[in-house]
């Protein structure tokens, strides 16, 4: 029997190609090291060890910091995508075990964590007691990255996403209302037309957020050209304040409006006329997901658990 000279070579371990992956990441070796709760000379060992069985450098030490040699920038992204590979192996390894149980790292948009993870932790609390699910509350972006690179399991945040590789399963649609001081004309009022927003000094949260990004859509689709921003907020709690200091009105999505508007009593809200502006909410997952079965009917269950809210629940073809 003849073998070839692939099979005898060395095969790297998965150990080192997680330290250098992490050195790869992070260009530092303390915290990468910390990252992935390795020891320094372990993590140091594990990356030369690394080189030496595949026969070339992957760093540029210094005595300041660590750089990526050429080599080190191809086999880099190869790395990330064994480790990669191996984590969706065990992922189908454990879905296949025991539907809802280990782990599942959901990531939530802050404008949707305070007003839906009750509804959410109790369904799964009820229905799925041996879930371990983790909250990681995060702006789009930073949940987009976390699920496109393994780091979260699934989404909870508003679509469209368009982004490629990603699925999303609708759970529904709700309205925004206008939130304004006591004193102002429009405060309480129904039937507010969408023009209404060309003139007002509305209040918006930081970039950054998606829900500052739907606001500024509804006013260019009310037909505002210029940013109506003046003053801005970190979260929607310090935006509803400011509005009840008089510093201007905002827009709540409707899941939001209980919370924050009980916080002062210096507020009143307002409702546009039909069709009102609207936010999409859904669950969103990477395609071809080991646990994609699971999503879906953490999805169906949701949609049910969250009809007591001022939402219009969607179907599954929505």
């Amino acid at each position: 029997m003849t073998v070839s000279n692939t099979s005898k070579r060395r095969q790297p371990s998965l150990a080192q190609l997680r330290a250098f992956s992490a050195v790869a990441e992070h260009l530092h070796f303390r915290d990468a090291a910390a990252a992935i709760g390795m020891s320094q000379p372990a993590l140091s060992g594990a990356v030369a060890a690394l080189e030496d069985t595949l026969g070339v450098t992957l760093l540029e030490r210094t005595t300041r910091k660590v750089l990526l040699s050429p080599a080190g920038e191809r086999l880099a992204v190869r790395a990330r995508a064994v480790l990669d590979e191996v984590g969706a192996l065990l992922a189908e390894a454990e879905a296949v075990r025991a539907p809802f149980t280990g782990a599942l790292r959901l990531g939530v948009i802050p404008t949707v964590a305070p007003y839906l993870l009750p509804t959410v932790l109790r369904l799964v609390h009820d229905r799925y007691p041996d879930l371990d699910l983790q909250v990681h509350e995060e702006q789009t972006a930073n949940l987009l990255e976390g699920l496109t690179t393994g780091r979260l399991d699934l989404l909870l945040l508003a679509v469209p996403l368009g982004v490629p590789g990603v699925v999303e399963l609708p759970l529904f649609d709700e309205d925004f209302v206008l939130v304004t001081p006591l004193d102002h004309p429009l405060g309480g009022r129904t039937g507010i037309p969408r023009e209404a927003l060309r003139e007002l000094n509305l209040l918006l949260l930081d970039e950054g957020h998606c829900l500052r990004d739907q606001a500024l859509d509804i006013c260019r689709e009310a037909g505002r050209a210029d940013a109506p921003v003046t003053t801005t907020a970190a979260g929607l709690a310090t935006l509803v304040q400011l509005v009840a200091g008089g510093l201007g009105v905002t827009l709540l999505p409707r899941t939001a409006v209980r919370v924050e508007t009980t916080r002062s009593d210096q507020l009143l809200t307002g409702y546009f006329t039909e069709p009102a502006p609207t936010r999409r909410i859904a669950l969103a997952m990477r395609t071809g997901a080991a646990r994609r079965a699971e999503y879906q009917e953490l999805a169906a269950a949701l949609r049910e658990a969250l009809r007591p809210l001022p939402v219009r629940v969607l179907g599954t073809g929505n």
